[in-house]
This record gives structure tokens, C-alpha cells and sequence, in this order.
């Protein structure tokens, strides 16, 4: 086996959170282990909790911002990595960078994004250009800006993980006929029109369950798994849809916990899941309803393909899979997946 490598990860860690179950950071870090690796997680969030005697966010990075970035280059020291994963953590910037390529000057530095539009995320497209790469889970114009900065960027999925994401026999007040999980719009980002006419007709229809608007509150941990197994349709739309191979998260919830999913379809996206075989992709509203229609009254069809989008999920994005990409193209520059260009 090659060498183990010692990667440490830069994050606001959600440990403390409802989200904690499913955090990508809990995935990369699962499959790096797996196949060999050790890592190190220095949580910039947590370190501000500890070392600030204010309330307040905002002060408590004026005054105390340095004295965090001096306890993670000590520790990047101590570590010696070979690897330095960046998950823009809030308050983290350009000089941070600058601080820890002076601590560890060997290591390969890679960020990890997953929001769209980063020139709306404050400090996120000038920190990516002092990384050596920018993995994104959003391909084509999403990364433009990016680019501009001079950041090399480079498309990776979201990560599923089998052991936890898989349908679960649920009682009957998880099951209902479609599902939808997440936010009517983004109050700071542009969304997409049909994401509201289609979520404002299904907050009027019966057995359909909503879970983060119209007033009815998130679910989290293992009660949203066992939503999504409950459901027979799951609904997948983006705030944009229009960018190359870019599903937010929600979708490989989805598919790896074997509800059938219908999905916005975005620019190549058959490369990842195949239409009519691991999901149906629909492009207007009525196209939607026509096909939700059809496979609620036909289960067998609507089981088969779920199923197939289950084992693809399963067998393509698991997180071992993903932890070889990462380390294929910080190694060799490349890596090699049905999507790659």
C-alpha cells in the first residue's frame, strides 16, 4: 500500500448542531480512514467558542481572529501534514492561507465548496486563490468566478455514505406520497421561479409532507432518513438549475436512501444519474406533476427504479470512492469518472 498521508482539515465542524449526521466534512474524513489515511480536524468555529470571552461573532473576530490563526498554525506544526483541506470556514480569509503555507509549505492545500454563487460568500473567492485547487460540487459557470480569481477548480459530487443513507423500515407517520425537505428560497441568493410554483401547488395537495417551509419545521438526524424512506417520491430541485452537473445535497439523501426520485434536470446531469433508469428528470412543473402522477399509481416501475438508484448511489458515490478521487487528482492531477470531461 502507498504511504499513509496525514491530512488535516480546516472547518466550522457542526458537532454541536442538527446537522452533524450528515456533514461532508464526517464523510471525506470516514473515507480517507477507510482506505488508509489519518486525519486531523481543527475546528475554526470551536476554536473562536474557546478562546473568546465576548458575545458576538462579529467582535469576537476583530478582536480574537489572529490568536485562533496562531493556535491552527501551531498545530499545523505539530501535525506536519501532507494535505490541508480548507472548507471556508467563516472568518477564515486570504491570510490564514498565507499563515499556514508559512507553517507547512510542503503540504497540498484543497478547498471544498458547496454553495453556489461563492462571490456572495464573504472571503471565499479570495481565499481559493491562495489554495492549489478548489474542489466544487458544481461544475461549468458555477465556477467562473472562481477561475477569474485564478483559483483551479475542479468538479467532485457530494458524498454518500451506505452505512447510515439507506431506506429503513419506518412506521406509518413517516410515509406519505411525495417529499420535499428544504427552504421555499434562499433569502440572500437568486432562486429559481418553478421552485416555488412547484413547492406553493404541493403545500396545497394531500399526502405530500414539506419539511422547511410553509411553516412546517426541518427534520434532522435519523428522523430525516427515515422521511426520505417513507416517502415513495422525493422531490429534488436546486435553487439554480442551471449549472453543469450541480444537485445540491438533498439529492444524494434521496437517491442513496431509495426513495424515487424526481429531479430538476441540469446541464449533463445523465452522466451522474441516468434518467429512466436510476430516476426520472423532469423540466417543467407539468412535466413533474404528469410523471409523480404516473408512478404513484404504478409501483412496481417506481420500486425498480428506486432500487437502481439506491445500489448506483451506493457503488459510485460512497465515501471511499470519492476519498480515491480526491487523492487521485491532488496526486496525479486527474481523475477518472463517467463525468469527467
Amino acid at each position: 500500500m502507498a504511504k499513509a498521508k496525514r491530512i488535516f482539515f480546516v472547518s466550522d465542524t457542526k458537532d454541536f448542531t442538527d446537522k452533524f449526521l450528515l456533514a461532508d466534512l464526517r464523510k471525506r474524513i470516514k473515507g480517507f480512514i477507510r482506505l488508509g489515511h489519518d486525519t486531523q480536524v481543527f475546528s475554526y468555529n470551536s476554536a473562536f467558542s474557546r478562546i473568546s470571552l465576548v458575545k458576538g461573532q462579529k467582535l469576537s473576530a476583530l478582536l480574537y481572529k489572529s490568536r485562533v490563526d496562531e493556535l491552527l498554525v501551531r498545530q499545523i506544526k505539530n501535525y506536519n501534514p501532507d494535505i490541508i483541506n480548507i472548507d471556508f470556514a467563516k472568518f477564515l480569509d486570504a491570510e490564514t492561507i498565507v499563515r499556514m503555507r508559512q507553517a507547512n509549505s510542503g503540504a497540498f492545500f484543497v478547498g471544498w465548496d458547496v454553495d453556489l454563487w461563492p462571490e456572495l460568500h464573504k472571503n471565499r473567492v479570495q481565499t481559493a486563490a491562495q489554495l492549489d485547487m478548489v474542489l466544487t460540487t458544481y461544475d461549468g459557470l458555477g465556477q467562473q468566478t472562481l477561475r477569474n480569481a485564478g483559483a483551479r477548480c475542479v468538479f467532485m459530487p457530494n458524498i454518500c455514505d451506505p452505512d447510515i443513507e439507506h431506506r429503513y423500515d419506518v412506521s406509518d407517520e413517516w410515509k406519505t406520497g411525495i417529499l420535499f425537505t428544504g427552504k421555499l428560497g434562499h433569502k440572500h441568493y437568486p432562486t429559481d421561479d418553478i421552485r416555488y410554483e412547484l413547492l406553493e401547488r404541493l403545500s396545497m395537495m394531500q399526502n405530500c409532507s414539506l419539511y422547511g417551509c410553509f411553516g412546517h419545521p426541518l427534520v434532522h438526524g435519523m428522523q430525516y432518513l427515515y422521511a426520505i424512506s417513507g416517502a415513495r417520491i422525493g422531490l429534488s430541485i436546486n435553487a439554480a438549475n442551471d449549472i453543469r452537473l450541480y444537485h445540491s445535497d438533498r439529492f444524494y439523501h434521496y437517491l442513496a436512501c431509495g426513495t424515487f426520485v424526481l429531479a430538476k434536470r441540469v446541464p449533463d446531469t445523465d452522466l451522474l444519474f441516468k434518467d429512466g433508469v436510476h430516476l426520472r428528470y423532469f423540466d417543467t412543473v407539468e412535466e413533474f406533476f404528469d410523471l409523480a402522477n404516473w408512478y404513484l399509481t404504478h409501483q412496481d416501475e417506481r420500486i425498480k427504479i428506486a432500487n437502481a438508484g439506491m445500489e448506483h448511489a451506493h457503488a459510485e458515490f460512497n465515501c471511499q470512492k470519492m476519498a480515491k478521487y480526491i487523492l487521485d487528482i491532488i496526486e496525479t492531477g486527474r481523475y477518472s469518472a463517467p463525468w469527467m470531461r
